[in-house]
């Protein structure tokens, strides 16, 4: 099997009280690894992607229109929740903060980092249902921040999420990423979660994407 569940890196009371342990642990043991089940699984079925299946999932994503119609939506949700899930994991952490390259880019494309956070609530907010909200950068160094139902991913690209880019940070919006502590408070939620982004990875991301570009 190509994928396993990933360690967090961390505990699971390691972003209380922003973050809950026991929503935690539920999203990560429980919903995490279905989708890993199931990622696996449909991958078992759609040999046109065996070359692309191992290693990072993202290298899936960005090579949906090589996949059998008859296994499109498996392997679109089910890689793509492995793939969002693992990179959100890897973007938590207390006590980081935000400068340097990446702070520099967000306030020349945004105004400011508050217009930034302003945005980025807004477009995890008015996600009808589940998804996620993402803080992208372009092909052309640009940031943007984008939204995609379901586990969809900026990875794949306009023509199957409806954006484009390579993603620096991400926020799960669906319910069993909240509901625990905040109930039906997504706006709460959404607060929280600056208090537990990793700037850190976050610059890293940026600037290796940036190297790629240049």
């Amino acid at each position: 099997m190509p994928y396993t569940l990933p360690e967090l890196g961390y505990t699971y009371d390691a972003l209380e009280p922003h973050f809950d342990a026991l929503t935690m642990e539920i999203h990560h043991s429980k919903h995490h690894q279905t989708y890993v089940n199931n990622a696996n699984a449909a991958l078992e079925n759609a040999p046109e992607l065996a070359e692309f299946a191992t290693g990072c999932p993202g290298n899936v994503l960005k090579n949906l229109d090589k996949v059998a119609p008859q296994n499109l939506t498996a392997v679109r949700n089910n890689v793509g929740g492995h793939a969002n899930h693992t990179l959100f994991w890897k973007g938590l952490k207390k006590g980081t903060t935000l400068k340097g390259a990446l702070k520099e880019a967000i306030i020349r494309d945004f105004g400011s980092v508050e217009a930034f956070q302003t945005t980025f609530e807004k477009a995890a907010a008015t996600r009808f249902g589940s998804g996620w909200a993402w803080l992208v950068v372009q092909n052309d160094g640009k940031l943007a921040v984008v939204s995609t139902a379901n586990q969809d991913s900026p990875l794949m690209g306009k023509a199957i999420a409806g954006c484009e880019g390579f993603p620096l940070i991400a926020l799960d919006v669906w319910e069993h990423a909240y509901y625990l502590k905040f109930q039906n408070r997504r706006p709460d939620y959404i607060k929280e979660f600056w208090s537990v982004v990793n700037w850190d990875f976050a610059a890293e991301r940026f600037e290796k994407k940036l190297a790629e570009i240049k």
